[in-house]
This record gives structure tokens, sequence and C-alpha cells, in this order.
């Protein structure tokens, strides 16, 4: 078998309209809504650059020019954290904007995630992507959760999705896939898979979430994809169709601890567990915490 290329791109979906945030988003992406004092879209990035990816492809839609000015170069307020003696703010500032080369591409309208993904087929080309949901966040510092799928796709060049087990009643919430699990390695070999299934029709509990490494030939399966549920283009419908592929499909039980910052107390978890990351912030935060408690109880 040829060498596989080597995963340097990723697509992040950003161009919703983040209505479980209003009025929050009203005028800020919700991709753009801090954990602690960082863009959640940062984060998201910051995790793509550490797995070796060089350039992230971002699906905007109108109203997301926030997110380009922030990895923009912001000339004024560096000269001026340096003109106050903050040399170190400063660094920080100059690291965000030259941490990836970023490219920005307009959804014209909200078609799915299916859709989205396809928006970015000329930026990426004939080559393994990754994709990053834009509100789902994978703390692991030592091994970044995108990067734990690439390794499986350069072992097998096959795509690769991360799963997670789902509790009894949500499955209609996700695409669930089911198949062989290797319990040891914590991968399965995807047989089947349906996205947001009746109640009592999953074939199992595990879901895919947030995370993907796909091969180029996923474009073909994308443009062919008819709308389904919701009367969008899904992603799962088209990964449907790599299951029957002579490479086929694997779910992933990434190691790290997964936060969905799409979620209302999704986000004030991920929150509290990057404040208590900060050995500055973390005695504060635990007395915090210790003091609202008492307070209610």
């Amino acid at each position: 078998m040829a060498a596989l290329q080597r995963v340097k791109k990723a697509v992040i979906p950003a161009a919703g309209l983040g209505t479980r945030f209003l009025p929050a988003t009203k005028a800020i992406p919700k991709e753009m809504l801090p954990i602690v004092d960082i863009p959640t879209i940062q984060l998201v990035i910051d995790e793509a650059v550490r797995a070796g990816i060089t350039d992230v492809v971002i699906i905007n839609g109108r109203g997301k020019h926030a997110i380009e000015d922030h990895f923009d170069h912001a000339y004024e307020l560096e000269r001026t954290l340096r003109d106050r003696g903050n040399s170190e703010l400063a660094d920080a500032m100059q690291r965000v904007s030259t941490m990836v080369r970023l490219i920005s591409v307009r959804q014209k309208a909200p078609l799915g995630l299916g859709h989205a993904v396809l928006c970015a087929r000329e930026a990426i080309g004939d080559e393994p992507f990754a994709v990053l949901l834009g509100d789902d966040l994978v703390d692991n510092d030592p091994d970044p959760g995108i990067g734990q799928l690439a390794r499986v796709h350069a072992e097998t060049g096959a795509g690769a999705v991360m799963i997670m087990e789902v509790p009894p009643g949500k499955e209609h919430m996700y695409g669930i896939v089911a198949g062989d699990l290797d319990a040891a390695t914590g991968r399965m070999r995807i047989r089947d898979m349906v996205e947001k299934p009746k109640a009592g029709t999953a074939p199992s509990r595990w879901a895919i979430v947030g995370r993907y490494v796909l091969p180029p030939t996923i474009w073909g399966h994308l443009a062919d994809t008819k709308p389904g549920a919701g009367g969008e283009i899904q992603l799962t419908d088209a990964l449907h169709q790599l299951v029957g592929s002579a490479a086929g499909l694997y779910g992933v039980v990434v190691q790290g601890v997964r936060h969905d910052a799409g979620d209302k107390l999704g986000y004030l978890r991920a929150n509290l567990a990057y404040a208590l990351k900060r050995p500055e912030l973390r005695a504060a935060v635990l007395e915090l915490c210790r003091e609202l408690v008492a307070a209610e109880s």
C-alpha cells in the first residue's frame, strides 16, 4: 500500500446561528464565547495545531467576521501593550495571529453539516483532512483528540470518527454507530450507522461526537448525498458510504475529557474545568464553588 498522506488540513464548521445561546450570540459568534478568557474556537484550533495541522478552513456565515479578526494580526493592540510594558501579553496576542494558516469560506445557506464540510472541498483538495466541531472541546494536552483519530487513519487508511456511549433515551440526538468494538484499543470497525434514529430503533448507544478524520473519497459521497433528517445534507449519510468501502470507517473512543460547549450546562462545566487547570485560578475557583454550594444548602 502506498504511503498515506499526513493529515495537515482541517475544517471547522462555524456558520450556525447559535440560537441556544441567544441573546449572547445575537452579535457575537457562539464560537467566540470564552472558556475563561480564551474563545472556544481558539481552544479547538489549538488542539488541531498540536496534532500537526497547519491549515484550518473555517466555514463561515454572515456576521461571523469576528472569528477572522481574532486570528488576524492586531498591530495597534500589540504596540499599545508593549508601550505599557506588557510584552508578555503582547507576545501572546502575536502567537494567536501566527498559530495557523486560516482560510475562510462562506456557507451561503444553512443546509446542514454535510453541506458545510462540502463547502471546503476546493480549499482542502485531494488529501485526507480533519473535521472539528467548533463547540466541542476535547481536553487532552499531551495527546490531542484529533491526533488520535489521525493515527488510526495513518495505520489503516480508513476514515475515523470520535465515538462515545450516550445515556439510554438520548440516541435520537446523535448519529449512532454499531460494529465490532475492541475494548483494548478503543476502536470499533463500524458496520452500521443511522442519523438521529427514532426512539427504540437505535442499533447501539455509541454516538459520533465532534471529531472526524476523513479520506478524500468522502467528497464524492457528500456531493451525491440528498437532504436527509431535518431536510439537511447530513454528514452521517455520506459517512455511511465509507462503511461499505474497502478502507472502511472506524469509531474511536478518544482518550480525553469531552465538553459539549454548545450546551448551556456543558459550557458552564467547561469553564469550571478549564479554570481549575489554571494554577493562578484553581484555589479561588474551588473556594467560590464551596461558597455557592454552602449558600444553597
